[in-house]
């Protein structure tokens, strides 16, 4: 048991000093899509982003959207042409973790508890 201790402690450091890759500068411009579930069925949204638009492209249909960047790793969208008082509401996203295809990110309505994740792919 002693000899276990060392072992458990030193697996502990490593593991709780992990910290995830987030080079989110990487991912403030591009062309990206994402993926999800829309009643049983996988659809595929695309979208164009610069510093400050995003022009999303869903079902032959194309909305923009403001970007106000938090940090580097959080930005606010706000829809410009909103058609409803759904489409009103910001949209607070968070990217959580990068790799070299795209990343992770954290999703909400702004000052709502209720987040959802997914990942988005940049499209080469």
């Amino acid at each position: 048991m002693k000899k276990l201790l060392p072992l458990l402690s030193f697996i502990f450091v490593f593991t709780g000093c992990f910290e995830p890759e987030r080079n989110c500068a990487d991912y403030r411009t591009g062309t990206f899509e994402f993926k999800t579930y829309l009643n049983g069925d996988l659809v595929t949204s695309t979208f164009i982003r610069n510093d400050s638009i995003e022009i999303d492209k869903f079902q032959g249909k194309s909305d923009t959207s403001s970007v106000r960047w938090i940090n580097d790793c959080e930005y606010i969208l706000k829809n410009l042409n909103p058609e409803s008082m759904a489409e009103e509401k910001p949209i607070h996203i968070k990217i959580l973790t990068t790799n070299k295809d795209g990343y992770i990110f954290e999703y909400g309505i702004v000052g709502k508890d209720k987040k959802q994740r997914g990942s988005v792919e940049r499209v080469k």
